[in-house]
């Protein structure tokens, strides 16, 4: 649980609600202090993406590019996005 003396934590029930479900010490305090701050708005997920079915083979391979996964230029569209989320 958060200290009571802890300066750097604006919202210590946030804080400990995120630690309780797994999140990092650094993670929970920015969400808390994001929370806190009136001009931030911190959600839970990040953006939406379309699933990489949605994708077009060449974007995918654009997305192997980027993360040099070895072996793309052979890979077929299902084959992208297993690689990709493996």
């Amino acid at each position: 649980m958060a200290s009571k003396n802890s300066s750097s934590i604006k919202k210590e029930d946030t804080y400990d609600a995120l630690r309780d479900k797994g999140y990092s010490k650094e993670k929970s305090a920015r969400i808390a202090n994001a929370q806190a701050n009136d001009h931030q708005a911190p959600s839970r997920k990040g953006g939406k993406a379309a699933p990489y079915e949605a994708w077009t083979r060449d974007a995918l391979y654009e997305r192997a590019q980027e993360l040099d996964i070895s072996g793309r230029s052979s890979m077929n569209k299902s084959d992208l996005i297993e690689a990709l989320r493996g």
